[in-house]
């Protein structure tokens, strides 16, 4: 009996893990350390140093216009414009082409993420792009007015009014 309390006393201090009582972190970054947390209490008394006047102020929001939607509405101006529309046929087949384009453009940028090494040459693709495109018409005013009169004028072009 005192062999196997003995060893039933061995097996427990064998599974209980040890906590250590003193926890010791180690830094393994360059950043300094972050400065530590503001307290609830230092917060609340920096507040009401502020006046009551100001303090409301500071919390206060303006709206120009109301924006509350109503379903209602939204249905019958939908319902309105649908009545308008005189080839109906067109727009749901221009909607079904629409949505069978986004899934096969899906399916070709997944079949080109599967491929090693190629999604990160169209990731410098795009970032060479990107700089071509700010240098060319975002950094300079007179290239920026260059821009603005070309997207009108594709503007009028898809609208039909030029």
């Amino acid at each position: 009996m005192a062999a196997a309390a003995s060893s039933s006393m061995a097996a427990t201090a064998f599974l209980i893990p040890r906590v250590p009582t003193a926890v010791r972190t180690t830094r393994c970054s360059a950043l300094p350390p972050l400065p530590p947390r503001v307290s609830t209490a230092s917060f609340s008394f920096s507040v009401k140093l502020i006046p009551e006047s100001r303090r409301f102020s500071l919390l206060q929001t303006k709206s120009s216009e109301e924006t509350s939607i109503d379903a209602e509405d939204l249905f019958t101006d939908l319902k309105e414009k649908w009545d308008k529309i005189e080839n109906k046929s067109t727009v749901l087949l221009y909607g079904g082409g629409a949505i069978v384009a986004v899934w096969l453009s899906s399916i070709l940028v997944s079949a080109i993420n599967s491929v090693p090494l190629l999604p990160k040459i169209m990731e410098l693709v795009g970032l060479g792009y990107t700089g071509w495109f700010v240098y060319r018409y975002l950094l300079f005013k007179s290239s920026r007015k260059e821009l603005a009169t070309d997207i009108e004028a594709l503007k009028k072009k898809i609208a039909g009014t030029e």
